[in-house]
């Protein structure tokens, strides 16, 4: 995350650059971070997160802070004097650990606590923070989103921290709660299964489950005046599709592609992660779709322009269901690996166009090996790929991580075999269900399922700067770049 200077603290009341803070006297909290190769200042050390349980209180206006209390069950995994957490946007009137009042201050992005007694190495804890969530002027570094009737978040790549305070790195994946409270006309939806819900006069409340750890980029809460849509995919799977209301009837052709969706990706990879799966359609011009964990969001536009062919608006449906395995499931371990998710999610989506509606997959990894020189020099190779522009952490999400990577996974298959290959996927899922995985771990696995070291492979078609020749291809060029690259 971005780091501004410390300053010395001592006043009663803080007013920090991204975080309000009320009621500190720390000593100079010092900003940390676990050292992502990307993002250095990202996530901190000292404690793994079990759960996180979020209480929201939306008042109908998306110029007026949501009060929230976030609870954080911990391991800490040294002796811990202060805790740090990723927190912005927001006005944090208490923090309390294991129970007693503890002091705190504000750092660039970090929310530093120190708890009235040092947190013993191994031991669980408990923080309990009562603050306001932000949503003003929030859109363009992510986090909340305002829509047409309400909020959706949007936190990829490192903005859940705008939101509610966190673990911000995908490396420490938890179980969340999500606890939302509404005016009686509106519709609160989150990720997981919902397990409670009240309506009185006035209000209208909700709680809602993961069963399964998640990422922090991946939380989802929307609300709205929505349709909550219900039907059943493979094998009994609860599918709930989340949209405007008055768009229900409109959308309905393409929410019912869901069932098959699932089934097909089922095919080709194995039996669905999570505990649930919907489409989340806001009102809203995000210019991007996201893989939020079990309810993936789309801006409305993609369904309803009609300048976007059916089957690629199909594709990109399936897109983001693969990433409920791809990067959901299976989550990076850093940001450097993020080619495993998006260069998975893309190959999928290109594979189902081809078998679904004829778009030719070697014509697009084609396309991609004749443009790929020129994307490695603008954004790095797939598994080392350059920092983020400055203050734009979305411009890391380059052609070189979507296609430019589904190249390797193309030219993957042609070098150990279509069967081989579909072995790999889906002991790959399989493997590391539920948890984080690494580069090294899918080149390991990939050489241990083709029965040979696949490293020299890896290495050119993962690290080079020049794109290696494709296996069984020898007339395909990449062209060179047309302007020098730029970071």
């Amino acid at each position: 995350m971005l780091h501004t200077p410390r300053r010395r603290l001592g006043a009663v009341l803080l007013a920090a650059a991204s975080a309000t803070l009320v009621a500190a006297t720390l000593p100079e909290p010092t900003a940390l971070g676990i050292g992502d190769p990307l993002f250095p200042r990202l996530g901190n050390p000292g404690y793994d997160v079990i759960g996180y349980d979020i209480a929201l209180t939306y008042e109908g206006s998306n110029t007026k802070p949501l009060d929230a209390v976030t609870k954080i069950d911990a391991w800490a995994n040294r002796r811990l004097g202060r805790i740090n957490l990723d927190f912005a946007r927001g006005t944090v009137h208490s923090v309390e650990v294991n129970g007693s009042t503890a002091e705190f201050a504000s750092t660039g992005e970090d929310l530093v606590v120190e708890p009235s007694m040092a947190v013993a190495a191994g031991s669980r804890m408990q923080i309990t923070v009562t603050h306001t969530s932000d949503p003003r002027g929030a859109k363009a570094a992510g986090g909340w989103v305002p829509t047409g009737d309400g909020l959706v978040m949007a936190n990829q790549a490192d903005a859940a921290h705008r939101v509610f305070p966190c673990n911000d790195h995908p490396a420490d994946k938890a179980f969340f709660t999500f606890r939302v409270t509404t005016p009686r006309n509106l519709t609160a939806v989150a990720n997981g299964r919902q397990v409670a819900h009240s309506r009185n006069d006035t209000r209208a409340s909700w709680i809602y489950r993961t069963g399964h750890p998640m990422a922090t980029e991946l939380a989802q809460v929307a609300i709205g005046r929505s349709a909550v849509v219900k039907r059943q995919g493979p094998h009994g799977l609860p599918l709930r599709d989340v949209v405007p209301a008055a768009d229900k009837a409109k959308l309905e052709p393409w929410l019912k592609k869901t069932p098959g969706h699932v089934r097909w990706m089922e095919d080709k990879v194995g039996a669905y992660p999570f505990e649930t799966y919907g489409v989340l359609v806001a009102d809203a011009d995000t210019g991007f779709q996201l893989e939020t964990q079990t309810l993936s969001l789309f801006e409305r536009s993609l369904f309803t322009n009609a300048a976007h062919p059916k089957w690629y608006v199909d594709s990109v449906m399936v897109h983001e269901l693969a990433h409920q395995w791809f990067g959901n499931s299976v989550s990076p371990r850093t940001w450097s690996d993020l080619w495993l998710n998006e260069g998975h999610a893309s190959w999928y989506e290109a594979l189902y166009a081809e078998e679904k509606a004829k778009q030719p997959l070697v014509e697009r990894m084609r396309k991609a090996y004749r443009l790929s020189d020129g994307w490695r020099a603008a954004g790095g190779p797939p598994a080392a790929p350059q920092a983020p522009a400055p203050g734009q952490k979305l411009s890391l999400f380059r052609p070189v991580v979507y296609d430019g990577s589904a190249l390797v996974l193309y030219a993957l298959r042609q070098t150990i075999g279509e069967a081989a290959f579909e072995r790999l996927e889906r002991e790959w899922v399989t493997e590391h269900r539920d948890s984080t995985a690494s580069t090294e771990d899918f080149t390991q696995l990939a050489s241990q399922v083709a029965g040979r070291d696949l490293g020299d492979f890896f290495q050119e078609w993962l690290y080079a700067k020049k794109t290696p020749p494709m296996p069984g291809h020898a007339d395909w060029r990449s062209e060179a770049p047309k302007t020098r690259p730029t970071r």
